[in-house]
């Protein structure tokens, strides 16, 4: 981000300004006449009007008195007509430029003759005119081709004395501000004035000790620098550094503005000047300008630490080390979208280092930041989201995030543009990598003790973050779906049941993910199943399995077809291989049965009261298809008794209350009716019945 180059403003109180020093500078009786001319003429400038200014401009080139009054007070005219933007054209049309031009420099004096009236005076009004007319760009050209630079530059080489100190220095400060408006996004001119030799000088008035004229060769220097690596190199080279550093620590605030301001453009996109700038020593007196009383020095710091932020790790940590973050906190709270904007870019770029990262927080920052993201400014919106991506990579963050709310209001910013929400989602998924450890035990202490609005926040966060494996002691061991159901209660907003909703549908489907009860069985192993009649038939039986003492008849082809384990026994080098009856001592029954009717028909059905004994079978001979049955019968026990465990605390929930015309008896009915029509929806069932309640609340308010 870089800033761009200050113009001399026509209108408004920046004009107010300049029109007010022009008419310090001379008599009364030229003020007087300036004033005519505004009542008179400026509303309905007419060509004749400027004609004849520059007709006595064209005639009074010569050192005597009167022609110098005359070009003195045409020249001021011009400028007063050039005040008015829409006159400019006009004046441009009737050759103005040349003749102002002209009297940028001193008139010849010839032996004998002189002294030259008015000396410096008329020279400063040309150059005020011409920096008004500069102010159209198709302008900047015609002036710079009539020879008006070189002219400029010799202005900026002149001296006063004790005499004639004040005007000296007005030439001087409307010189520097004819080139700054000359070379305003104009890189040829940029360029035509470091070939004629002004930034020698105008590096040397940075040390003038008239206030006004540093402001304006500054200004001068940030515009040269601004997209010019050739000027920024030479104003380096000139030994501008010193000087500017100086100022930056100025209590006038045009000053320091200024300088951080052309400080500001000789590092952008200059590592090299960066490292100059601040082995100079700019980086304490920038950090104490974030509590300048001018906001214009405020925003160019910020702005200025963020780039040098991106120097290297070392700096970043520098920066907070030295007292940065509280005043830019400050200033993520003024009212000034700017400062805002600046602000969030500085605490987003050193936020992306971890020694960083909790100080932000701790000096407040994070508030701020996520109240941001609301902002209707694209770029004041990222550069929060950026900031907050940064802070959210620190473990100890992680708490303050969710306490705060940062997770719902992550996830339900309305951002602007693409970049914001990439980052957003990348905050998220960077918040949801450390839920575990010493944070998830943290969050969960702080979900049991503190106060139920934070209580609150940890809960939805959890449901939308957690690990599926966390799930059963986050939500069950920990009450944390007591909380959300908390949230679905009749006293409870529509904003706070529509996030419970949400959440529990979030959890749901999380859960869904890893259940193992819609997965799908593999497809069945290409083999004949001998069927239902062989179980236990001696009618071909050829091996006879001894279990709690009772013989169990099987068919080695259809042991063989079934698994490797039952292929190893039987083919390999076992002694089952050739036994007629072989003992099975750590199975019942029952298990036993179940597991050989799975091997002779391919199916068979899994009780929740067996599936652990037959689980344990299964995985010992290898029986994939019969431990998958098993699982999911297992599944679905434990989701039967968590439906009844919830089914439990809802009614502790909404014990003793309902809304309107609802009492706790209906709604348990509403919920026992989802349950037993949702049978094989595992967690789904209660995020609907939640939005269910939600959206009939939300009918019977209105």
């Amino acid at each position: 981000m870089e800033r761009g180059d200050p113009k001399i403003v026509v209108g408004g109180e920046r004009k107010g300004h300049k029109r007010k020093l022009a008419e310090a500078s001379l008599g009364t009786s030229a003020t007087s006449a300036g004033q005519e001319n505004e009542e008179e003429g400026l509303c309905s400038l007419l060509p004749q009007d400027v004609q004849i200014q520059v007709n006595r401009l064209n005639s009074s080139f010569s050192w005597r008195e009167a022609d110098r009054f005359t070009a003195r007070r045409a020249a001021h005219s011009i400028a007063e007509f050039a005040k008015h933007e829409e006159h400019v054209d006009l004046i441009v049309g009737e050759g103005a430029i040349p003749a102002l031009v002209q009297h940028l420099q001193a008139p010849p004096v010839g032996e004998g003759e002189g002294p030259i009236a008015y000396e410096h005076e008329v020279e400063k009004e040309a150059a005020f005119a011409l920096g008004l007319l500069a102010v159209k760009p198709e302008h900047q050209r015609l002036i710079a081709d009539a020879g008006a630079l070189s002219g400029l530059v010799s202005l900026l080489k002149r001296r006063g004395n004790s005499s004639n100190a004040r005007i000296v220095n007005g030439v001087l400060r409307r010189a520097a501000d004819a080139i700054t408006n000359l070379a305003h996004e104009n890189g040829t001119i940029k360029t035509y004035v470091r070939t004629e030799e002004g930034i020698p000088p105008l590096v040397d008035l940075l040390e003038s000790t008239d206030t006004k004229v540093q402001r304006a060769a500054a200004g001068a220097l940030r515009t040269l620098a601004f997209k010019n690596e050739s000027n920024k190199n030479q104003i380096v080279e000139c030994n501008a550094l010193p000087t500017l550093i100086l100022m930056l620590r100025s209590e006038d605030v045009g000053i320091h503005y200024e300088a951080v301001g052309v400080i500001g453009n000789l590092v952008h996109s200059s590592i090299n000047i960066k490292k100059e700038v601040l082995a100079a020593g700019a980086l304490q007196p920038v950090i104490g300008l974030l509590s300048s009383r001018c906001h214009e020095s405020q925003r160019e710091a910020a702005l200025l630490l963020g780039q040098f932020a991106t120097t290297d790790p070392e700096c970043k940590v520098h920066i907070v080390q030295r007292g940065a973050v509280r005043p830019l906190t400050n200033m993520l709270q003024m009212p000034d979208a700017q400062l805002k904007e600046m602000a969030a870019f500085a605490l987003g770029r050193l936020a992306q280092n971890s020694h960083n990262q909790a100080g932000i927080v701790h000096d407040g920052g994070l508030i701020p930041l996520l109240e941001l993201l609301d902002s209707k400014n694209g770029s004041l919106q990222h550069n929060a989201a950026f900031a907050l991506y940064g802070l959210a990579d620190n473990e100890d963050n992680v708490s303050d995030i969710v306490k705060e709310g940062g997770v719902q209001k992550l996830q339900d910013v309305e951002l602007i543009v693409q970049a914001s929400k990439d980052c957003v989602a990348k905050t998220l998924k960077r918040l949801e990598e450390k839920l575990h450890g010493r944070v998830l035990k943290h969050l969960l202490y702080l979900m049991c003790v503190s106060e139920k609005i934070v209580q609150r926040r940890v809960a939805l966060a959890l449901a939308h973050l957690c690990s599926p494996d966390d799930q059963r002691m986050i939500f069950v061991d920990n009450n944390g779906l007591e909380v959300l159901l908390g949230l679905l209660c009749p006293t409870a907003n529509s904003k706070q049941q529509h996030d419970g909703a949400v959440a529990l549908h979030s959890l749901a489907k999380r859960a869904a993910a890893q259940s193992p009860i819609d997965a799908a069985l593999p497809p069945p192993t290409p083999q004949v199943y001998l069927g239902e009649k062989y179980v236990n038939s001696n009618t071909l039986s050829d091996v006879t399995f001894l279990v709690e003492g009772r013989r169990f008849y099987a068919h080695r082809i259809a042991l063989l077809a079934s698994s490797d384990a039952f292929r190893a026994m039987f083919d390999g080098g076992y002694r089952e291989k050739e036994a007629k009856d072989i003992e099975i001592p750590n199975i019942s029954w029952g298990v036993f049965e179940l597991m050989m009717r799975f091997i002779y028909t391919g199916n068979v059905d899994v009780t929740a009261d067996i599936a652990q004994d037959l689980l344990r079978a299964a995985d010992q001979y290898l029986l994939e298809g019969l431990k998958l049955l098993c699982e999911c019968a297992i599944a679905q026990g434990q989701l039967d008794r968590f439906k009844r465990w919830v089914l439990t605390r809802v009614k502790v929930t909404f014990e003793g209350g309902g809304g309107e015309g609802e009492d706790e008896d209906d709604r348990v009915s509403i919920l026992e009716a989802h349950i037993s029509s949702l049978e094989a929806e595992k967690v789904l069932w209660l995020a609907e019945w939640a939005t269910l309640v939600v959206e009939r609340d939300s009918v019977t308010s209105e």
